[in-house]
């Protein structure tokens, strides 16, 4: 399943999915940066089908908008 980038706050991401899918706690999401993919951890649902992310790398050069694909496992 994919979502877009709907607002970043340094480390914290987050993505709007389509209505009714949204990717578990713990999931991990990849997104794609100038040929490099930067993984985050989906950390909470916040409403309006939005998941609160969390970074495991910078977030510098990413913007709203981006398209995020989610895993459908943990982070390995």
């Amino acid at each position: 399943m994919t979502g877009r980038v709907v607002q970043i706050s340094g480390s914290v991401i987050d993505v709007r999915f389509d209505e009714g899918l949204l990717p578990r706690i713990n999931d991990a999401l990849t997104v794609e940066l100038n040929g490099q993919t930067l993984v985050m951890e989906a950390a909470q649902h916040i409403g309006d089908n939005m998941v609160r992310c969390i970074m495991l790398s910078g977030s510098e050069g990413m913007s709203r908008g981006m398209e995020v694909t989610a895993t459908g496992s943990p982070i390995r």
